[in-house]
C-alpha cells in the first residue's frame, strides 16, 4: 500500500480504497476489486474516478 495521502472524489481517503481493495480481494468480490483498481488508477494518473465505481466501493460496507 502506498504511503502517500490523498482523497478521491467524495472525500474518501485513498488509503481507505486500498483497504477495501484488500478486503474485497480476500472475499473474492471481483466487482469491488475491479472498482477499487479503477479508482486507484484514476488517482495515480491524476484523473477523476467515475461515480459508479465510488458507489460500488461505498456499498462494500453497506
Amino acid at each position: 500500500m502506498p504511503s502517500g495521502s490523498g482523497a478521491v472524489s467524495g472525500d474518501v481517503p485513498i488509503e481507505t480504497v486500498w483497504s477495501i481493495l484488500e478486503a474485497a480481494n480476500e472475499l473474492g468480490d471481483t466487482q469491488t476489486v475491479d472498482a477499487c483498481r479503477r479508482v486507484i488508477d484514476a488517482n495515480l494518473c491524476g484523473g477523476t474516478p467515475v461515480q459508479s465505481d465510488l458507489n460500488a466501493i461505498a456499498a462494500f460496507f453497506a
